[in-house]
């Protein structure tokens, strides 16, 4: 790490955190509030290891587990939707409100929701707090959506909780004009498992919007918005303001909201919202924010000003800017629900936090599963993840020529997000995943060549075929030339990548 020179003057400086209140608020990814460290202290390093499931071991519980799977999957998908929460309802109220048997802290946002979800509860944890984290969706397991005390839950349990649940769901399906989807069946199950632990607090991640997205029959303590951008447009909007009105829907009467940096027009409409219920706001480069940050071996280290005061030196095993902004938002969000800056004046105890984000992994998020050549997976799939991933891979890779490996979903923004890849990869390597959601690989590559031109584009149908000829094409400028390979575009290519490479 760098440190001030012996005739460095502090009182000669400006404030970091003045310029941080002088930014605009649109949240642009260039807008680095400090500009990192060193530039010679680099990493090829990743996060702790990822608490990623395998299947289970006992071929019993494993085919208990398929059987469950199977039944989940003839609902309806995670995109199809009928906007409204009267069906989860109705199961919350048969299973006797299991929701409101614990306080929570609910997420929304477009981008960074699950990574500031699992630094919340990393927090809570390392404050003896017995957590339940409820996020979407699944890298590689569908048991990954629901954890205790800060690992997955078990197979088992799972298994367990559904059985439990079952025939309340049928009743209720019996009851309705549509059957429960699979994502509202899976929030019941999240809800029930979190009482029957129990948790002392909920962590609970939007599935989609906000004011009739299936988990928004809890009323969170603490609402959080992370950073709003154009997605889902067909559902939520064409527009900032537009989607910001779905995402404001999780501000509850009395609540407090830990807003990230917003477009204005976002920003607007969640501060008229805060207002119609009388909540509490917070605002990043306001009353909190990311003060410095350096690159550091693995990751990051940042010094964060919360609602309490500020906290020097954490170390943040994630690389990016919007990592270090996403652990602003959880902190502020985790001192929220402490009552700091509110009931109590005092910061969290420091050693405490940095012990907890120390810990922090989040996977398929810039995450490293192979080396010689190194190959990073990152689940953006939109434009705005796009440009977070290629300004962090930038910084924290000393790649000499990156590939790319190209899985997209159909319904999204893909020329948007090739775009935003296009100054940071050498070549691209177009594939499709095994959804049916997923882009015809041929299609994705006629966006790809208007993007990157004829000559950068490789088309391989199969996953295991891309991901061999961009490895082949990363070292073909020899062994130590520091060539990479960058997996996308979808957190089921990723998901899919990750068991081919080994992980999981």
């Amino acid at each position: 790490m760098s440190e001030l020179p012996p005739d460095h003057n502090a009182d000669d400086q400006p404030d970091p955190f003045d310029e941080i209140i002088a930014e605009e608020t649109d949240r642009d990814p260039d807008l680095a509030v400090i500009e990192a460290g060193s530039r010679t202290l680099r990493t090829q390093g990743g996060p702790p290891d990822a608490d990623i499931p395998t299947r289970p071991a006992d071929p019993e519980v494993d085919k208990a587990l398929r059987e469950v799977e199977t039944e989940l999957a003839t609902r309806w998908g995670e995109t199809k939707l009928e906007p409204s929460v009267s069906r989860i309802a109705a199961l919350m109220d048969v299973l006797g409100e299991p929701q409101r048997s614990y306080p929570s802290i609910h997420i929304t946002g477009t981008n960074g929701k699950t990574s500031t979800a699992r630094m919340i509860e990393a927090l809570l944890g390392a404050f003896e707090l017995r957590t339940g984290r409820y996020t979407s969706p699944h890298v590689q397991s569908i048991t990954e959506r629901i954890s205790l005390d800060g690992a997955p839950i078990a197979p088992e349990r799972f298994i367990e909780t559904y059985q439990d649940i079952k025939p309340y769901v049928e009743m209720v399906d019996a009851s309705q004009e549509y059957r429960l989807s699979f994502f509202e069946v899976l929030t019941g199950m999240a809800y029930a498992a979190f009482a029957d632990a129990p948790a002392d607090v909920a962590v609970v991640e939007v599935g989609m919007g906000g004011s009739w997205d299936a988990t928004n029959v809890i009323d969170g303590d603490v609402a959080v918005v992370t950073p709003i951008d154009l997605d889902h447009t067909d559902r939520l909007g064409s527009t900032h303001a537009e989607i910001a009105t779905e995402k404001a829907g999780i501000i509850k009467q009395g609540a407090t909201v830990i807003m990230a940096q917003q477009p204005v027009d976002a920003a607007q409409v969640l501060l008229k919202k805060a207002v119609e219920v009388d909540a509490t706001v917070a605002r990043e480069g306001l009353e909190f924010g990311v003060v410095e940050r350096q690159v550091a071996v693995g990751g990051q280290l940042v010094t964060l000003r919360g609602l309490g005061g500020e906290y020097p030196e954490v170390y943040l095993p994630l690389h990016g800017a919007h990592q270090a902004h996403n652990a602003a938002v959880a902190l502020a969000a985790v001192e929220a629900f402490f009552g700091v800056g509110a009931q109590r004046a005092d910061a969290l105890d420091l050693d405490t936090v940095r012990k907890a984000f120390a810990a922090v992994a989040s996977p398929g998020r810039l995450e490293v599963v192979r080396r010689s050549p190194t190959v990073v997976l990152d689940a953006a799939h939109n434009p705005a993840g796009g440009r977070a991933a290629a300004e962090a891979i930038g910084e924290a890779f000393q790649f000499s020529r990156l590939i790319g490996v190209v899985g997209a979903s159909g319904d999204k923004n893909v020329r948007g997000l090739l775009e935003a890849f296009e100054p940071v990869f050498a070549e691209v390597v177009v594939t499709q995943n095994s959804s049916h959601r997923a882009m015809d690989a041929d299609e994705l590559a006629g966006i790809a060549v208007e993007v990157f031109g004829e000559e950068r584009v490789q088309v391989e149908p199969r996953l295991p075929d891309a991901l061999e000829a961009a490895i082949t094409l990363a070292e073909e400028e020899g062994e130590f030339a520091g060539g990479g390979v960058l997996v996308t575009g979808s957190v089921i290519t990723v998901g899919e990548a990750r068991l081919l490479l080994g992980r999981g």
